[in-house]
């Protein structure tokens, strides 16, 4: 029988899949290995839910102003108000939305941009290896900051803008970490064997390189949504988020309440937290599915 460039790839449809139970049990057995990072994971699945449903679960409007004047935590205000008379536990809740809404955008632009280039980088070699990384080098020199204040400056803010902007101070991190499992993977003998059978370079990518960085893409994706959350409550916090008086994200209280800090202590106390809370628990969650995703943390099968 003649073998084909299509005789690589496998039939799955013939192979044992794993059942819920199984699928159960291996969530079990890693949660029980690392507690620390289930809890993360549950903790970053309550933040995903939070900001799919805080604005119904909020008791107030963000917008409602008529209550006591920097009153501090109690049974009707379990985080206190503010100095313009807000609810500041009703805002934590509606601000979740924004703030990590901005950090998944950004997350899926880097993503695609930082799959696209390092894949190709990594794989094709040559004049666009050297390319790329020239590319991402200038990238890495240029201070982000700056750059989101100029690529904000120039084009109004927006959900849009703003996690376009984020996410392309992120891609160079994303790319370098594609191209170094890429680089790790196109010399493997099952590369080889594709290339020998006249698979194109675009088809190899797509069906053997991607399969197989997708762990560090998982990886790198995770733990860059903590990063993504800071940038964006610091562009808050200069005004150039996307967050409005109806619709605040975390950065966007403190900017408001920063003259009464010594006031009221809560007014910074508790968005900071928030944040805090979001981008600890992104970053444990991260690490721990870097320990469950790569082999040579994990052990031998």
């Amino acid at each position: 029988m003649a073998i084909t460039a299509d005789s690589l790839d496998l039939d799955l449809r013939g192979l044992p899949r794993a059942d819920s139970a199984g699928m159960l049990q291996s969530i079990g057995k890693a949660a029980r290995k690392n507690p620390l990072g289930a809890f993360a994971g549950i903790l970053c699945l309550l933040l995903i839910l939070l900001a799919i449903f805080g604005p119904t679960l909020a008791p107030y409007p963000a917008t409602r102003v008529d209550f006591d004047r920097l009153s501090a935590p109690s049974m009707s205000h379990p985080f206190g108000t503010d100095n313009l008379l807000r609810d500041i536990f009703s805002r934590i809740l509606i601000g979740t939305r924004n703030s990590l809404g901005v950090a998944f955008a950004s997350i899926a632009v880097s993503t695609v941009l930082g799959v696209l280039l390092g894949i190709s980088s990594g794989y094709l070699g040559g004049a666009v290896d050297l390319a790329v990384s020239r590319i991402i080098d200038v990238s890495l020199a240029f201070p982000p900051l700056v750059f989101l204040i100029f690529f904000l400056t120039i084009f109004t803010p927006s959900f849009v803008t703003v996690g376009l902007a984020i996410g392309l101070v992120l891609t160079p991190g994303t790319t370098r970490v594609v191209r170094s499992s890429t680089i790790g993977v196109r010399h493997l003998q099952f590369i080889e064997a594709a290339v020998a059978l006249g698979n194109s370079p675009f088809r190899i990518m797509y069906r053997h390189v991607f399969p197989n960085v997708a762990a560090s893409i998982i990886v790198i994706a995770s733990v860059q949504i903590g990063t993504a959350i800071l940038i964006e409550a610091a562009i808050s916090f200069l005004g150039l988020g996307v967050s409005s008086a109806a619709n605040p994200s975390w950065g966007r209280m403190l900017q408001e309440t920063r003259t009464v800090w010594q006031l009221g202590w809560w007014t910074c106390v508790v968005p900071g937290a928030a944040i805090s809370i979001a981008v600890l628990s992104y970053n444990i969650f991260g690490d721990a599915l870097r320990d469950a995703l790569d082999p040579r943390l994990r052990g031998s099968r």
